[in-house]
């Protein structure tokens, strides 16, 4: 669930951050209608609790899964819920980018897409790694709330064996393996950032 809704974030939430930020004013392309239009529904997105969007997008979900329960029509939800969430962090990271450098390259006749391509997804590099990990790590707690309604992992197990049959040595090595997964996911995002921050 978390690899594939990682994926289809990492595919459509990157050129999302990239759009805020170019469609925005002072962008690269700026279109206020866009960047209106984008950043109401990134904003209406996130500002839905999961499990209530779990329930909200069932129909979606059937039409993309053919089914509303199990592992395969949790990644639904994750996806749209990790989309906007990392399209933010690399809206965040784009901005970083010291606007000199776009200018230098807008000056010697870069096109938008060179200009994205070139210069501000090589400059935010390190920047995009950190806002991937923290959108995975996202994606696993969000995974264990969909596993306790019935999307199977980690969630599912701790309920059914764990909560279910008042085991509370399930429950805790439930706890225990996200923690160390989550330790771990941290720990290969941080170390990537670093390699991507010392090339630049």
């Amino acid at each position: 669930m978390v690899s594939v809704s990682s994926l289809v974030a990492l595919l459509l939430g990157v050129p999302l951050g990239v759009l805020l930020v170019a469609t925005d004013k002072g962008g690269i392309t700026p279109n206020r209608p866009v960047a209106l239009v984008l950043g109401a529904i990134v904003n209406a997105t996130r500002s839905v609790p999961f499990i209530i969007l779990m329930v909200a997008i069932i129909p979606f979900t059937r039409l993309i899964a053919h089914t509303s329960i199990g592992t395969t029509a949790a990644m639904v939800p994750l996806s749209i819920a990790a989309i906007p969430f990392l399209g933010r962090l690399v809206e965040a990271a784009l901005r970083e980018v010291p606007a000199g450098l776009t200018e230098a390259a807008r000056a010697m006749g870069a096109t938008p897409l060179q200009i994205v391509t070139t210069v501000l997804l090589p400059e935010a590099r390190p920047g995009v790694v950190a806002g991937l990990t923290i959108t995975v790590i996202s994606s696993v707690g969000y995974s264990a709330i969909a596993g306790a309604i019935g999307a199977g992992g980690l969630g599912d197990l701790g309920v059914r064996y764990g909560y279910e049959r008042f085991d509370t040595t399930v429950m805790v090595a439930t706890v225990i393996v996200l923690i160390v997964l989550v330790q771990a996911i941290q720990f290969v995002g941080d170390f990537l950032a670093r390699r991507l921050s010392h090339r630049a």
